[in-house]
């Protein structure tokens, strides 16, 4: 199950985690957002606490959606330590996100021996 996170709530979950959190903006009518529910659930289960994953209705939290210049739905965000470090938009499948789901989990995995891409 993925914790349900707003603007309320974004700071201490989000900003202020001791580990780095991907972020899924998404939205009820996002069938897209939907598709790819499965796979950030197996992600989040291979992470071993490693990673938290939290969903945002960016519907509901227009504030949140505005501050991270979201220009469309399904967007991720990984956050560690209030830094975005990577952002995954726009995506040709679930494939594309399996690669690039992968490509985060082994570098936490990993012990972080390679510096991560910086989202521009």
């Amino acid at each position: 199950m993925v914790l349900s996170v707003s603007e309320r709530t974004f700071n201490q979950e989000v900003l202020e985690s001791p580990i780095p959190v991907l972020v899924n903006f998404g939205a009820p009518w996002c069938g897209l957002c939907r598709v790819i529910q499965p796979t950030l659930l197996q992600f989040q289960a291979h992470c071993d606490g490693q990673i938290k994953l939290v969903g945002v209705n960016a519907d509901d939290n227009f504030k949140l959606s505005n501050s991270y210049r979201l220009k469309t739905l399904p967007t991720l965000l990984l956050i560690e330590n209030g830094i975005t470090l990577q952002r995954l938009e726009d995506f040709r499948g679930r494939e594309d996100l399996r690669v690039a789901l992968d490509e985060i989990r082994l570098y936490y995995a990993n012990s972080r021996k390679t510096p991560m891409r910086i989202a521009s």
